[in-house]
């Protein structure tokens, strides 16, 4: 494909919205995925032309950047005007839910895994708090949207993930020595938990309830960590040519992956399209890299075959496993102790007591403590009763689990 063909017009930048009340849920998962995939491209490419010096350069990576630009726009208005924001949120999290156990699943390098089954439980109680919030203030039962696909029932309380910052950042990965399979998840959830974050951290003084814009804050809070902690796995010794590289191909995976898995004939047309346009991408990645850095894609792509691809779907028996075994860890740089092993001289215990000294203004729990005095009871989706016996009390929301020695 030649350069000018990437470009479109308004027409092509405008697709129709799916149907949110026909549309499968991972559809709308597959749609986040990629509009936070390609922000993270675009993003990254405004970054290596900030710092970078060569002017040529910067003008070739700014052709591809507009490219990635328009594939953004795209993905982004298939959502339809008539989902609200919190409709929107729970695709959010159920993306974040069954992403993270997919990619966990798959996962051979085992300081990888730990972080993704770590902040795991962390999304899927999120998944629960805002479901609670839609249900209380909307009279939406978020099972709904979710397909049944994904239980919603506390996780890791939202009020225990608050962790003293450098607690958050991991030993990177070294990409030289990673299966490739390590190299595109840590790519693609690194760029999934981004968008979640972006999103939680704009939407939040647009939603109409005091108590509902206090929780977007409290878990945006959650999700940079997250972010923190995916991007500290990115490899560090790579360079930026080798980065573009990097994020093509990732690219060009996901979207491969977006067409085989998808099951909307309209929307699989756009993943086609935009891999086509991918490939296109890469080839310039791989030319800008042998220009300037006399390097060959192999040293970075060392085998040129997608290698799994990736699909979407139902994880409740994964995610279930980790909450039973994994509740009461939290980190410590690299390490996941045991809540009941900390010191109450930690920094977590320290970090704690300056945020959540006082529980009951804590919004992640407002919202569940209101919905229990409006309703008696939570709302939850199971498919029978949570793992974790201290979390199966319906009438009281637990504050302790994950938190408290």
């Amino acid at each position: 494909m030649k350069t000018d063909a990437l470009f479109k017009d308004w027409n092509s930048i405008y697709p129709k919205p799916y149907n949110k009340d026909e549309v499968d849920p991972y559809t709308k998962t597959r749609i986040i995925l990629m509009n936070g995939t390609e922000y993270e491209a675009v993003w990254f490419s405004h970054n290596f032309s900030r710092h970078c010096t060569n002017n040529d350069l910067r003008r070739e990576i700014a052709i591809t950047r507009r490219s990635e630009q328009q594939q953004q726009k795209v993905i982004s208005v298939l959502k339809p005007a008539d989902e609200s924001i919190l409709e929107t949120t729970i695709s959010y999290e159920q993306l974040a839910v069954d992403l993270t156990a997919r990619l966990a699943q798959r996962e051979p390098n085992q300081h990888v895994k730990m972080a993704l089954d770590f902040a795991l439980l962390e999304d899927f109680d999120h998944l629960y708090r805002y479901s609670d919030l839609l249900e209380m203030e909307r009279g939406i039962r978020a099972e709904q949207l979710v397909g049944h696909y994904t239980e919603i029932m506390p996780g890791r309380p939202t009020i225990a993930e608050h962790r003293f910052p450098n607690d958050n950042i991991r030993m990177y990965v070294d990409f030289c020595k990673a299966d490739p399979i390590t190299k595109l998840n840590v790519a693609i959830i690194t760029a999934a938990e981004q968008q979640t974050m972006n999103y939680y951290m704009n939407v939040a003084g647009f939603y109409d309830s005091d108590r509902g814009r206090s929780l977007y804050q409290e878990i945006a809070l959650i999700e940079e960590q997250h972010v923190s902690q995916y991007g500290s796995l990115l490899d560090t010794k790579m360079t930026w040519l080798e980065g573009l590289l990097q994020h093509e191909y990732t690219e060009c995976y996901l979207y491969y992956s977006c067409y085989q898995d998808e099951t909307d004939p309209y929307i699989k047309k756009i993943w086609e399209q935009h891999f086509i346009e991918e490939v296109n991408h890469l080839h310039q990645a791989e030319e800008l890299l042998k220009k300037y850095e006399k390097k060959e894609w192999q040293q970075v792509i060392p085998d040129g075959c997608f290698p799994q691809l990736l699909t979407l779907g139902e994880n409740k028996e994964y995610v279930r496993n980790i909450l039973c075994s994994t509740v009461q860890l939290t980190s410590v740089k690299d390490d996941y102790p045991n809540v009941s092993d900390l010191s109450t001289e930690s920094e977590l215990y320290k970090f704690q007591n300056i945020l959540n000294h006082d529980v009951e203004q804590v919004p992640s729990h407002r919202v569940i403590h209101d919905y229990i005095c409006q309703k008696g009871q939570d709302y939850r989706f199971e498919d029978k009763e949570n793992p974790v016996y201290d979390l199966r009390d319906r009438s009281c929301d637990n504050t302790n689990v994950g938190r408290i020695k």
